[in-house]
């Protein structure tokens, strides 16, 4: 099963990374549950950016530390290389 890296942009256009399997099933907990992120709770509705598949749970994390230490500019400049909407 793969993992999946993503980005959501919240409704204050803040931007917010995580990890997941399901990534549907992730957007829709951050959305409608008290399953979301602490961070995105209050700032709903959030909408995918962006994503990424990694074989291993182990590369996925590499990845979201690496992303969460970007810019904002640097992860804009990420989304728009893979528009997702």
């Amino acid at each position: 099963m793969p993992w999946y890296v993503y980005i959501v942009e919240c409704n204050d256009q803040s931007l917010y990374t995580g990890t997941t399997t399901d990534i549907d099933r992730r957007v829709q907990e951050h959305n409608s549950t008290k399953k979301g992120a602490r961070y995105t709770r209050m700032r709903q509705p959030v909408s995918l950016r962006y994503f990424e598949a990694h074989a291993t749970r182990a590369s996925a994390c590499k990845r979201e530390y690496h992303i969460k230490q970007l810019s904002r500019e640097q992860k804009n400049a990420l989304i728009r290389t893979h528009i997702t909407s």
